[in-house]
């Protein structure tokens, strides 16, 4: 009798052990380094899964580790100056990231057609129907400009959601896990710190690039993009 309650308590545990198997069967753990062009890690780099966001960070070697969903598909790393890289994850539970240094290059839009005007980013122009968010366009040309007393002037009156801090504008109040994130700055075609020397008068154009619109600088642009095209040419 004895004999045959153990072997009932052993099926038991056998059976509660599986059925908890089963369970931590339906997530998976993935662990990988984050390296930027120079192989060196590259330290809180945002983890993303599926085009999410998480709370999962990297470490001061460049190292991550997050548990997933085994149905989970895709994995990313946002990074503050190297851009967005993303992975298939295709069931791996070991997935690093390389980020390799990218060119810039000005290439205008070969085809634009009428009502799809082609978008400034900086560095690039891309259709209206290529931008995902609002892109706030102010004509320097326009007369009605040429009151105001600075650059930080024409970009506010344009954009209500915008607010002016210092020298940084911040677009749509955003943040990061750090606090506030600034837009940032394009003066033709150069990332630059502050546009308070720029006047009013010297303006031909800003583009103000909200959200993921301005996804096309990578994690650069996660407070948005402020992109400015001036009179000014150079020889």
């Amino acid at each position: 009798m004895k004999i045959k309650t153990l072997f009932l308590v052993l099926l038991t545990l056998l059976c509660v052990g599986s059925l908890n198997a089963q369970k931590v069967s339906k997530r998976i753990t993935i662990t990988g380094t984050v390296l930027d062009a120079s192989k060196s890690p590259i330290t809180n780099a945002i983890v993303m899964i599926d085009g999410n966001r998480t709370s999962s960070v990297t470490d001061s070697n460049g190292k991550y580790k997050i548990t997933v969903k085994r149905d989970a598909k895709t994995i990313g790393i946002f990074t503050f100056g190297s851009g967005i890289k993303e992975e298939e994850i295709n069931g791996r539970e070991e997935i690093d990231f390389n980020f390799g240094a990218y060119s810039v290059n000005q290439k205008p839009d070969q085809e634009t057609k009428p009502g799809d005007e082609a978008v400034n980013v900086g560095y690039s122009h891309i259709k209206k129907s290529g931008v995902t968010n609002e892109a706030a366009n102010i004509d320097g040309t326009d007369k009605k400009y040429g009151s105001y007393t600075s650059i930080y002037e024409m970009i506010r009156r344009k954009d209500a959601s915008i607010r002016i801090s210092g020298e940084s504008i911040i677009i749509q109040d955003s943040k990061d896990f750090f606090g506030q994130v600034p837009a940032l700055l394009v003066v033709d075609g150069v990332y630059v710190n502050s546009i308070s020397s720029i006047p009013p008068a010297a303006v031909e154009s800003i583009t103000i690039l909200k959200g993921t619109s301005a996804a096309i600088y990578g994690s650069r642009g996660y407070g948005g993009a402020i992109v400015i095209k001036t009179k000014i040419k150079n020889n």
